[in-house]
């Protein structure tokens, strides 16, 4: 039920991304000029809509400069008539100022190479290079064709390519009968998130580099029917050059089929361009190891690592390898909260992103483990971030903003905004407030949501309200930005929107965050209805008007809330949620999660299924809205079908809402809208 990314050419999202969901549009490299300016309409509107959204810029990729002065970044304009889509690259000073477009014709993936004299990015598939002012643009002979990333050494006399290599045989292959359209399967993990398997792997290419041409590469996953960076992720930041070029360390689960889908153990390994020589530096870790970084003398590899095999949602720790001694240290152990993009700033200090109490912060430690300090402060989400020559340059976002570029001071932690991506929409609407409220659960705990407002909010009135329910579960509910699940869309159309960080959740200690594996009914759904019940005694929310929406687990919060909520709610939407937990088991390809947070397969009457939201749909008395897409293998589509059809059945009035091109997201600008669209109707009618 976690989050998930298509594999871009450049995924400038890590998994603790604070921007979270379906924020990072695949971008193409070449298409028509886009006008993303406001109607007299839209201006005259001044809040967000659904059209609106999309004439935000998207912000892609960055890359700041080995000196620290100048950060690349890409812009993605897109068409909502007929959904074309630019990516463009651009410059502007670590210190601020005016940008400069640098490509017209597309690009993307920038990297500065050359000691920053030259960068090189994708433009129509193919890689190219220019100098750092934008001159010169041409192609880069001999690369790899039909890659998915790439990446420069830092001496730059080498590169790696990612390429998806075909490995297996097909049906037609093995038959010599290339027109049927059948699938020989023999294991599991035969589809995985949106895609069924394709026979091929993502494989590391490394080769020759020249700042011109590339020569003599080799896969050095040759034959091995494992990837790296590991589905479904695809997270470039899993693959790592040592600072002198002649070794990568890069991360793989070398699984297959049922042990594949039962383990969450990746590990690390390093290798050796001279020598060809690998090192598997993680082993006898069960969890997930990943996200190398090497120290700036190439001594030693920070890297996350999870403990416990087959849960996803460990304690995410920051450890380091000595790779003389062949030691892993711990350096953060005593810290309950999860590290992620971790950054080198000297031999001796790492910095990293962490979500915090409902925000997403950066951290601060030493190698010796000393203990970690915080470095900044506020209601945003910063990350993912670089860190050159003592300049650090992050990715800002809130509940209120799009994502934009800032600069962090390492002494005062202090952040300034350099980019302005959409200015011009900010200028012409209005946003809601959006404020930090804690209350008391039933079992006495400290429970923190956001409230967002809507603009204009007049507290003598009373408006209807949404509880937002997370999904994950264990993921974060931080400041995010999201395109679809908008707080201040939903603000702008009249609603008191109530986010909590219910049990399960990132940035509240371990403890919290576990407590929600084999108790899916339990305390987070109490916190739920708490959340709920001191809303509604608020005097400007109207009672007798609430809803409750979510996806992905938010959906199955949506389906068991149905059963238990007591006649809080007048309205829900669920949206890929898990409605039956056995048929679920059966269908899904992760089974390492449902082992862990049901507690095994349902053939050994396993007590987690009693919370199943199937079980309690007698009780089922409220409208809802469910939505899904044919391409989810996570929580597959007929999840959402077996529910419509026992709220149609129940006598429940329900509307099913299927895309047929979309998967565990909407991510199509027109289906998109029609989502925005539909989701509105479908609460106005009931909530107003």
């Amino acid at each position: 039920m976690k989050r998930v990314l298509l594999p871009v050419v450049f995924l400038a999202l890590l998994l603790a991304s604070s921007c979270k969901e379906e924020k990072q549009v695949k971008p193409v490299v070449s298409g028509p000029q886009i006008n993303n300016q406001l109607t007299s309409e839209e201006k005259a509107g001044g809040v967000m809509t659904p059209e609106l959204m999309w004439k935000f810029r998207r912000l892609g990729s960055f890359a700041l400069s080995p000196d620290g002065q100048n950060v690349l970044y890409t812009l993605t304009d897109i068409d909502l008539a007929t959904e074309a889509r630019q990516t463009d690259i651009y410059k502007i000073p670590s210190s601020g100022g005016e940008p400069v477009r640098l490509t017209n014709d597309g690009g993307s993936a920038p990297q500065w190479f050359n000691d920053g004299k030259s960068i090189a990015y994708v433009s129509k598939g193919s890689l190219f290079s220019m100098n750092a002012d934008g001159s010169q643009q041409k192609s880069i002979t001999g690369a790899v064709s039909d890659f998915d990333g790439f990446s420069v050494s830092p001496s730059g006399k080498n590169i790696y390519f990612i390429k998806r290599i075909k490995v297996d045989q097909t049906a037609n292959e093995k038959h010599n009968l290339p027109k049927a359209k059948v699938r020989i399967i023999n294991d599991l993990m035969y589809r995985h998130w949106n895609a069924w398997s394709d026979y091929s792997y993502s494989h590391i290419l490394v080769a020759s580099f020249d700042g011109s041409s590339v020569s003599g590469e080799k896969d050095i996953m040759n034959g091995q029917r494992f990837e790296s960076p590991l589905a479904p992720y695809f997270d470039e930041g899993e693959i790592s050059w040592s600072p002198d070029g002649k070794s990568i360390a890069y991360t793989t689960k070398r699984l297959s089929g049922k042990e594949d889908a039962l383990s969450t153990n990746s590990d690390i390994w390093l290798y050796n361009l001279e020598t060809g020589k690998e090192l598997n530096i993680t082993e006898g870790n069960k969890g997930y190891d990943r996200a190398p970084a090497f120290s700036p003398d190439g001594s030693k590899i920070a890297y996350q690592s999870m403990e416990r095999d087959g849960y996803e949602a460990d304690l995410d720790r920051l450890f380091v390898y000595d790779i003389k001694e062949g030691t892993r240290k711990w350096i953060t152990k005593g810290w309950d909260f999860d590290v992620s993009n971790i950054s080198w700033a000297d031999n001796q200090t790492l910095y990293f992103a962490c979500t915090h109490l409902g925000t997403s912060q950066i951290f601060k430690s030493d190698l010796e483990g000393k203990g970690v300090s915080k470095l900044t402060e506020g209601i945003h989400d910063l990350g993912p971030f670089s860190l050159k020559s003592n300049v650090m340059v992050s990715q800002l976002c809130s509940m209120s903003m799009a994502p934009e570029l800032s600069v962090i001071d390492l002494k005062t932690g202090s952040i300034k905004q350099i980019s302005s991506i959409n200015k011009t929409i900010y200028d012409n609407i209005k946003m809601g407030k959006v404020s930090e409220k804690y209350i008391k659960t039933k079992d006495k705990k400290d429970l923190q949501m956001w409230v967002i407002y809507p603009p204009d909010f007049d507290p003598s009135k009373k408006y209807p309200a949404l509880l937002f329910c997370e999904g994950g579960p264990q993921s974060a509910l931080d400041q995010f930005w999201s395109y679809r699940w908008n707080m201040q869309m939903m603000a702008a159309k009249g609603y008191i929107v109530f986010a909590p960080n219910r049990r399960g959740v990132l940035g509240f200690g371990q403890e919290w965050k576990e407590q929600i594996s084999g108790d899916y009914g339990g305390k987070n759904m109490q916190d739920y209805l708490d959340a709920t019940d001191a809303m509604a005694k608020e005097t400007y929310v109207d009672a007798k008007k609430m809803g409750a929406v979510g996806a992905s687990y938010g959906g199955y919060s949506v389906f068991y809330l149905a059963g238990i909520h007591g006649g809080r709610f007048k309205a829900f939407v669920a949206h890929c949620g898990v409605f039956n937990f056995e048929s679920e088991y059966g269908s899904t390809e992760e089974i390492w999660f449902n082992n862990k947070d049901y507690g095994g397969p349902y053939w050994k009457n396993t007590p987690g299924y009693k919370f199943s939201p199937h079980r309690l749909v007698e009780k089922w008395d409220t409208p809802i809205l469910i939505i899904t897409g044919q391409n989810d293998f996570r929580i597959p589509y007929t999840q959402s079908l077996e529910a419509f059809t026992a709220a149609k059945l129940h006598g429940v009035p329900s509307r099913l809402l299927f895309f047929e091109d979309e998967y565990h997201w909407v991510i199509k600008p027109q289906d998109s809208v029609i989502w925005q669209r539909e989701f509105f109707e479908w609460l106005n009618t009931y909530l107003k």
